[in-house]
């Protein structure tokens, strides 16, 4: 049964009790407070958790003239990974598989046939062993292995998905790193913070973390960067929904109550433009540029300047952290990771641009890094083409999902664990 017409009414009516107690301009004067007075050296603890590299500035680039503009980079890699999502069976085994494929622009094909296949199952039995090494398919062009996850008493399904996600994607990207000629960019964060943030959950997490199997697949992005550095190749992550909480929490460790869920929708606010009446010809990010009076202005992408970030689950990496006690061969904190964001106001969607301090210390690198993001959202209004493109070939889809827990069913002689939900909405047959 569908809401009543008055249901929604009534509904709708309660926005107005609230929208009443908020002021945004309120919220407008506090982040420009943020932005001018606490990102310049914003501190957690007596750590340094987000500081400038170089410029502290918020700067705009017309739409059209962004994508017109020239590519740094002549080619662009884009590498991904996809799963079918955890899955419990009867028979107490979790399974996930994850898929990873890089992909290029202009296209190659013959790079677009190569994947790296990961199974990581986490078994109640803790007799069973199912660890298997490399094998390959395809004629070579398909990796692929399964891996026995740690047993842990609870987070099964969250411990085999971050496993098989990030085992898949750096084997990939390091298997195919010489392929890489101008730019490397991940689909997501450098650095499998999935894993660094298991502390934050469970005791129990966090100790696993710190297992061998678990630091081995961190231990692959170590290496992925020191091979970059070695060739002089930049890498980069692309993340399209950035969740990080790091600089909202610092803030209110320091008394300030910050109205923001999350630190992108600080970041929103801040590089949001608007019309003001007073202003009609405002293009800054003054009082006028943050103001929530009138439309939206939408004629330019808006973004940072660079930013070092060694908080929340950055700090395992920071140069005052310990990466899980992997050893780092070059100087701690070369791989640090940094970022950019970036506004489309089109499409009122936020991203970030991350990459390691080894390549954003230089500033001609963080130039090109910035214009070709610039040029890619402008031109796709969204991510780069070859992360795109990395996630297309990536990508199981529902019905491949669906066809995959079933050969698994028939292998293991045992049904998926269903709940309500799967019959709800469809996901199961009974």
């Amino acid at each position: 049964m569908t809401l009543d017409p008055i249901h929604v009414e009534n509904i709708a009516r309660l926005a107005y009790g609230i929208a009443s107690d908020v002021d945004t301009t309120d919220h407008d004067d506090l982040a420009e407070r943020v932005w001018r007075d606490w990102l310049p050296e914003l501190r957690r603890d007596g750590r340094v958790v987000v500081e400038p590299v170089g410029d502290h500035e918020r700067r705009l680039a017309p739409i059209d003239d962004a994508a017109l503009a020239e590519r740094p980079f002549e080619t662009v890699h884009g590498l991904d990974s996809g799963t079918i999502n955890p899955t419990t069976f009867k028979n107490g085994l979790v399974v996930d598989v994850a898929h990873a494929a890089m992909a290029s622009e202009p296209t190659d094909l013959d790079l677009h046939r190569e994947r790296t296949i990961v199974a990581t199952v986490h078994a109640g039995d803790s007799t069973a062993d199912f660890d298997g090494d490399w094998t390959e398919r395809d004629e070579g062009h398909t990796r692929q292995r399964v891996l026995h996850a740690p047993r842990v008493n609870r987070y099964a399904e969250g411990v085999v998905h971050a496993l098989a996600l990030y085992l898949a994607e750096g084997t990939h990207a390091l298997d195919h790193a010489d392929e890489v000629d101008d730019l490397l960019v991940l689909d997501g964060p450098i650095y499998p913070k999935e894993l660094f943030t298991w502390d934050d959950r469970n005791p129990e997490l966090g100790a696993l973390a710190r297992e061998a199997k678990p630091r081995a697949v961190v231990e692959k992005y170590v290496r992925l960067v020191e091979r970059f550095v070695e060739r002089d190749v930049p890498l980069a992550g692309f993340v399209k929904n950035p969740s990080s909480g790091a600089i909202v929490r610092a803030l209110a460790r320091k008394g300030v109550e910050p109205p923001w869920p999350d630190d992108t929708a600080l970041f929103t606010r801040l590089l949001e433009r608007r019309e003001d009446p007073e202003r009609p010809t405002d293009e800054g990010f003054g009082r006028g540029g943050a103001s929530r009076r009138g439309d939206r202005l939408d004629d330019a992408l808006t973004f940072t300047t660079w930013f070092h970030s060694r908080g929340g689950a950055d700090a395992t990496m920071a140069a005052d952290g310990d990466a899980l006690g992997i050893d780092r061969e070059l100087d701690p904190e070369l791989y640090e990771p940094t970022f950019t964001v970036v506004y489309d106001p089109r499409t009122d969607v936020t991203y970030k641009l991350e990459a390691p301090y080894a390549f954003t210390r230089d500033a001609e690198t963080r130039d090109r890094l910035t214009r070709q993001v610039l040029a890619e959202v402008a031109t796709t209004r969204g991510p780069p083409e070859a992360v795109a493109k990395a996630d297309e070939l990536a990508r199981i889809d529902a019905t491949e999902k669906a066809a995959l827990r079933r050969k698994f069913e028939e292998r293991f002689d045992s049904d998926q664990q269903a709940t309500y939900d799967d019959l709800r909405w469809g996901k199961a047959q009974f």
